[in-house]
């Protein structure tokens, strides 16, 4: 199994991606979370300079975000600075829509936009729309060598539904999942979809996102790396659940054992302002930080929802997703915990 990390994107994230590198990571992963992070290429171009042989990924850019010509210029503009170590990592938008106050977009426009992007790559001339005008587009001058269309830049698809995950399977994509419960379960109904799709298992490339801690077995200590290498993860289950069942949605509380602590998020949720954007505040600090306000969140919940336990508890997981048919898992480091990265290789190292 392949072990790889992955960033809320910094203009210094490179020294992690440089450590990770010598560490032996497979691959570096950086957040494409505009008003939240740095830009992702900005980061990236920086991460390829400074290192040699680590893989470098969009985890994961959003469609609607950058126009296809423009993504398809960065991709192998860093494609030119590290030769075939670069990732097309996508998604239909979760964080980098949220923080302004957006759904997802359709499957048939991320197809459409994905495809596009990966015929400019190719070096073709597509059909393309932009402010209801049809031109044809291409790289006029890719034969200066300014840029790198030589190279491959294998796809990965961020797909969570069936529906998604039949997307990866026609688009032949890397899948990339994100979350510490239920992971097994996702994995083979991505593995059906594939085998469904007429393709080999044996082909399909499985990438787990996680946070987590690794626990030391003080309880103050654990306490302090629980709340603040994990707790981002659970706190944005409350952020999606704010925007789905309010502002974004206006559906239903939903029923179990969170339905009480989403209620209790609610309230505090209901009291942010303007009230026209309330997403301001629910996604400022998404996968960085927990807020002062979510005091929802606590420890127990927080080990029960994030990929955190004793290192024998987490090589154990972790052997068990590489049973299950993961080929490399990403563990996903907070911002101002870099120095975990330590603490993770050797738990990678001991993966069975």
């Amino acid at each position: 199994m392949k072990y790889s990390v992955a960033f809320a994107s910094q203009t210094d994230s490179w020294r992690w991606v440089r450590r990770a590198e010598e560490l032996g990571f497979h691959a570096a992963w950086f957040y494409d979370t505009q008003l939240l992070n740095p830009d992702v290429f900005i980061c990236m171009a920086l991460a390829a300079h400074e290192t040699s042989t680590i893989r470098l990924g969009t985890g994961v850019l959003v469609p609607s975000n950058r126009i296809e010509p423009v993504t398809a210029n960065a991709f192998a503009s860093l494609n030119k600075i590290a030769p075939g170590r670069i990732d097309f990592g996508v998604g239909t938008g979760f964080t980098a829509r949220r923080t302004m106050g957006l759904g997802a977009i359709t499957l048939e426009n991320t197809r459409r936009y994905i495809e596009r992007v990966q015929q400019l790559l190719g070096g073709e001339t597509i059909d393309w729309s932009f402010e209801s005008k049809p031109r044809k587009i291409r790289f006029l001058n890719p034969d200066l060598e300014l840029i790198n269309l030589e190279d491959e830049i294998p796809l990965w698809f961020s797909g969570f539904g069936p529906k998604a995950k039949k997307l990866v399977a026609d688009l032949g994509a890397g899948w990339l999942n994100f979350g510490a419960t239920g992971a097994v379960d996702a994995l083979v109904e991505m593995q059906n979809l594939w085998a469904e799709g007429g393709r080999d298992l044996a082909t399909l490339k499985s990438n787990l996102f996680f946070l987590g801690a690794v626990l030391t077995g003080d309880e103050v200590r654990d306490t302090e790396k629980l709340m603040a290498e994990a707790a981002p993860l659970t706190a944005v289950m409350f952020h999606n659940l704010a925007d789905e069942v309010g502002a974004m949605g206006g559906k239903n509380l939903p029923t179990g054992p969170l339905s009480n602590l989403v209620a209790e998020y609610l309230k505090v949720h209901e009291t942010y302002t303007p009230s026209d954007a309330k997403y301001l505040t629910n996604h400022r600090g998404h996968l960085m930080f927990v807020r002062p306000d979510e005091t929802h969140l606590n420890p127990e919940l927080v080990r029960n929802t994030t990929m955190s336990g004793t290192a024998d508890e987490l090589v154990e997981r972790l052997s068990a997703l590489k049973r299950a048919g993961y080929d490399e898992v990403t563990i996903q480091l907070v911002h101002g915990h870099e120095a975990a990265l330590e603490e993770w290789a050797e738990i990678f190292k001991r993966i069975r």
